[in-house]
This record gives C-alpha cells, sequence and structure tokens, in this order.
C-alpha cells in the first residue's frame, strides 16, 4: 500500500447517482502484488530470464505481451490462461483484499444491482481470486481475452462509475466520459490527482451504497465519503 497522510482525507459524505459499476480487480478489489512477484519469479526460471528484469517489464502489460518480450512460443491464451489460472491456488496467501471490497460486492450483489469487473488479467485468474477470497462474483465480467470490449461513449451516457487504482485505468475512464474513483491504494497521490480521477479516497470503506432504484428504476445510489481534499 502506498504511503498516506490520513488528514487529507476529510471530504464530507455526497450521495450520487450512476447506472451501474465498473471496477478494476487488482489494487481495487484486491491487493496480489506479492503473489504476482511470486509467480513472476516461477515464470522467470523457467524461462532462464531473470526476474527482476521481467518485473521491470510486466508492470501495466497482460501477460501474453510481457511473454511475447521473452519466448513468443509461449505468448497464446492457451499457455497464459493457465499459468494465471495457478496464481490463487498457489500463492493465495500473499493476496490481501482491499478494505471494504467485500462489503460493497457483497450489498451490490445482494439486490442484484448492476456492475462488472473490467481487469488486464485472464478470466481464471480473476474468478480464481474472487473464489480462494470468498467475494461475489459479477454478473459481467470482461478480462484480457476480451480484447474488443472496453469502455466507451455509450458507457459514459449511462454515466457509469468507474473504480480504478492505476492512472492508465483513471485516464481511461475519464476518456470514456465515465465519472471515476481513484483509489490510493498502489500509486502516488500525485499520479492519481493528475490522471483526473474525479474523487480520491483511500480505500472502498469510503465508498458504500444507499439504495437502489430509488425514483429512477435501475439506479445505484453511491455514497462517497472522506475524498481527498483539494
Amino acid at each position: 500500500m502506498v504511503g498516506r497522510v490520513e488528514s487529507a482525507f476529510t471530504g464530507a459524505a455526497e450521495t450520487h447517482t450512476f447506472s451501474g459499476i465498473l471496477f478494476d480487480m487488482d489494487g481495487t478489489i484486491i491487493d496480489s502484488t506479492d503473489a504476482i512477484t511470486k509467480h513472476w519469479h516461477k515464470i522467470g526460471k523457467e524461462l532462464g530470464v531473470d526476474p527482476s528484469v521481467i518485473l521491470e517489464t510486466s508492470h501495466g502489460r497482460r501477460s501474453i505481451e510481457t511473454l511475447a518480450l521473452y519466448d513468443e512460443s509461449k505468448a497464446n491464451w492457451d499457455y497464459v490462461s493457465h499459468i494465471e489460472g495457478l496464481i490463487p491456488r498457489e500463492y493465495g496467501a500473499d493476496a490481501v483484499e482491499i478494505p471494504g471490497a467485500r462489503s460493497l460486492l457483497a450489498s451490490l450483489d445482494q439486490i442484484r444491482a448492476p456492475w462488472a469487473i473490467v481487469t488486464s488479467g485472464t478470466r481464471p485468474l480473476c474468478t480464481g481470486w474472487l473464489d480462494v477470497m470468498g467475494l461475489s462474483h459479477p454478473q459481467n465480467l470482461v478480462v484480457a481475452e476480451d480484447v474488443s470490449v472496453g469502455l466507451t461513449a455509450e458507457n459514459a451516457r449511462a454515466k457509469v462509475l468507474v473504480i480504478e487504482d492505476s492512472p492508465a485505468g483513471i485516464l481511461a475512464g475519464k476518456a470514456a466520459g465515465c465519472p471515476v474513483i481513484g483509489l490510493a491504494t498502489t500509486h502516488s497521490i500525485e499520479r492519481i490527482r493528475a490522471s483526473g480521477a474525479d474523487w480520491i479516497v483511500q480505500d472502498l470503506q469510503s465508498v458504500t451504497l444507499v439504495s437502489h432504484g430509488t425514483g429512477v428504476p435501475g439506479q445505484i445510489q453511491i455514497e462517497i465519503r472522506n475524498a481527498l481534499q483539494p
């Protein structure tokens, strides 16, 4: 977790209405940094490549793109899905929940509110983490294999809330015209702010479901509190 100035997160509670929520996975729902590090150390040894070199080039890339740099024969979805599917099983104890994630997902799932996970990981990796950690599964999941699917202007018109920890993900949400909550879990506040997040919070304890379908069917009311102040 990135070091933070606790007193800066003092924003008053605000309630906003959205038609759905898109969550990133790693750094937003869970933090699997230690598990991913061990994974690339294992793969590096198998490839005969210094794991530290792989780790320097893997950040922000899908595994299939990282592997292509070192062994193109392994840069295929069958292999990538297999090795990523092993990560939660082999290194499950090395991941932690982002505070507030379990209760927020459970509350959304309980009332069947529209929410999805959009991640650069594969389907076996994402569902594996949700299973191992006992977290709610979304009805919709967009993963690395779904290369043709992304944020669009249609999402923006629907006023979908994006919750992200990475500057790249925040920029993608803003480019699609979506309101974005940036989590100060993995990157510096300066980088999150520069990416244009509408709200910056410490973790998902600051984001709660207020109601669903009040006034307008299909709408979600979300309370955001203790956001970073200017």
